[in-house]
């Protein structure tokens, strides 16, 4: 098998005009970067066609530190639908650099199931994620300045809440001191969230146009004023120049797979740290010219899946049509006790044991009333024997189960798992959402709905900070926001060793963040960080610019 970055080199692209030309979109509104990529003006969004056209969720199981693949099989399920004449888009999100120079090595899929040109888009690509950490930075600058300004006097900021972000997995930036030195600023506390955690990244990604970006933005909390009242960016009167920095980062990006299928790829928020999905706009802007749109969510199905419902189908007015699980059987072994250098080797007892993972993420996602699929991610090291064992147990379930192959085999390798989509959302598809929550359910009722029946927790319980936080906002327009809760993507818990299912634990609300502009509530649960760091080896020591290629992106 060749690696992702090899057949990326070998596969023949279109000119990124001619797969617009391809979907119906007008060529006088792209902006080319270059031959094979294009931003898509979102002014051709068509909001009669966005419900009448069928949206794919594609979520997974709890991961392995390795993932789950569940991007190739988002990627893998567009080919398969285009393998069997159907018109499908595919809308991503954009790789972080961080988990590309850290863990990942890239995210852009893999094998023969991927978005081009990958080397792009697993780097700087049209320059979105620099915009948005430019723009959340400008605004710490401008707070600076202003409380420099203002020192000593009644105009000075009692607090600073808006911290910095980078997009590098950087851990000595989580807490940091700022204005060191003769004269040169106010010294104060503050720290680093990684660009994916930005208020700006969850506002590029739940803005519906441009008005709706400038009115979030005017809405950020960025502190506090002597009499403990909040200031925000319209108070500074700044937030034209942050939109200037956002509007041309706003429109979404156009790309291809490995076999020409159109795919937008546009905003890069994480599934553990914040709601971990891509842009509205470019899942409208997908859905106004795709017959199937398939989009994935972050991370397991009880942190992208749940957000992915609760929050942006909550305000965009989106229902999927079905929900596609992926799974592994290494991911299924490791949620039966098999240690993760392992899950390689036939286990089937364990096999069986962990696919009670599997069915509480089912279970999960009927809670909402969607139509189930399971795809199995193949690797080569599966077993018929496994894969057998699998497919009953889901036949067991009343849940459409298929293979996808498409890692190797490209479009033909998903044909079973597209007419299988297919056929379930004609017969079947699902139901209107039903959310964990309503919007006038109290804070603490919205995050212990989610904890309780999503996660499975027995209990949750509050620091002090975060019983302020929830009794300062209790009956403001704020107390109507919904939760996006940030804790690890390696179990139900907040603790990331309790694999499988685990039963009557505790979830621990450390922190609560107010999102204003986003209208999100943040609650952070246990020791879950919204700046990474790197591992012992990071992908980093692999990457290298060799005779004019890139080597080590995967």
């Amino acid at each position: 098998m060749k690696t992702d970055i090899e057949i990326a080199r070998e596969t023949k692209l279109k000119k990124i005009t001619d797969v617009a030309t391809c979907l119906g979109i007008n060529e006088d509104t792209l902006v080319p970067y270059g031959k094979y990529i294009a931003k898509v003006d979102y002014s051709v969004i068509d909001e009669k066609r966005i419900h009448s056209n069928k949206l794919i969720l594609v979520t997974a199981i709890t991961p392995t530190k390795a993932g789950i693949g569940k991007t190739t099989v988002s990627i893998g399920l567009a080919l398969g639908m285009q393998k069997i004449g159907k018109n499908a888009v595919v809308a991503l999100r954009e790789p972080s650099l961080g988990p590309c120079f850290g863990m990942k090595g890239g995210a852009a899929g893999g094998g023969y199931a991927q978005v081009l040109p990958m080397e792009d888009i697993n780097l700087h690509f049209t320059g979105d994620f620099h915009a948005i950490t430019t723009a959340h930075n400008m605004i710490s600058a401008l707070v600076d300045n202003y409380n420099f300004r203002n020192a000593g006097t009644s105009k000075e900021l009692k607090k600073v809440i808006w911290k910095r972000v980078l997009d590098v997995n950087d851990r000595a930036l989580r807490k940091v001191v700022t204005g060191l030195g003769d004269g040169n600023g106010v010294v104060s506390e503050s720290g680093f969230d990684i660009t994916p955690a930005s208020e700006i990244m969850a506002i590029f990604c739940l803005s519906n146009d441009i008005d709706d970006l400038r009115r979030r933005i005017e809405k950020i909390i960025v502190g506090y004023d002597q009499e403990n009242k909040p200031v925000t960016v319209k108070d500074m009167g700044v937030a034209g120049s942050i939109v200037v920095l956002l509007k041309n980062a706003i429109n979404p990006n156009l790309v291809q797979t490995t076999e020409q299928t159109p795919a937008f790829i546009h905003g890069g928020p994480f599934a553990n740290i914040a709601h971990g999905c891509n842009s509205i706009i470019a899942t409208k802007t997908a859905l106004s010219f795709g017959d199937y749109v398939i989009t994935e969510a972050g991370f397991a199905a009880d942190l992208g899946a749940e957000k992915f419902f609760d929050i942006k189908c909550r305000k965009a007015g989106l229902s999927p049509a079905l929900t596609v699980i992926a799974a592994t059987t290494g991911g299924l072994k490791m949620h039966g006790s098999v240690p993760e250098k392992e899950i390689s080797k036939p286990n089937a007892e364990a096999l069986k044991k962990g696919l009670a993972n599997l069915d509480k993420h089912i279970e999960n996602m009927k809670k909402f009333g969607q139509t189930v699929v399971v795809a199995l991610n193949r690797y080569g090291y599966d077993t018929d024997d496994e894969l057998a064992i699998i497919r009953e147990h889901c036949e067991k379930q009343g849940v459409g189960f298929a293979i996808n192959s498409a890692f190797g085999e490209g479009g033909s390798g998903a044909e079973a798992l597209a007419r299988l989509v297919v056929e379930k959302i004609e017969k079947e598809p699902s139901k209107p959402l039903r959310f964990t929550y309503t919007d006038d359910d109290s804070i603490k009722t919205k995050i212990e709905k989610v904890c309780k029946e999503i996660y499975g927790a027995a209990s949750v319980t509050y620091e002090a900070a975060a019983e302020s936080v929830i009794k300062k906002l209790e009956g403001t327009e704020a107390a109507k926001y919904p939760v996006c809760i940030a804790k690890t993507q390696y179990s139900f818990s907040a603790d990331p060793k309790l694999y499988g299912v685990p039963k009557d634990f505790q979830m621990h609300v450390r922190e609560l963040v107010l999102n204003n502009g986003a209208e999100i509530l943040v609650p952070i649960m246990g020791e879950m960080m919204r700046m990474p760091g790197l591992p012992k080896e990071p992908q980093a020591m692999h990457i290298d610019f060799v005779n004019g290629y890139i080597e080590g992106l995967s």
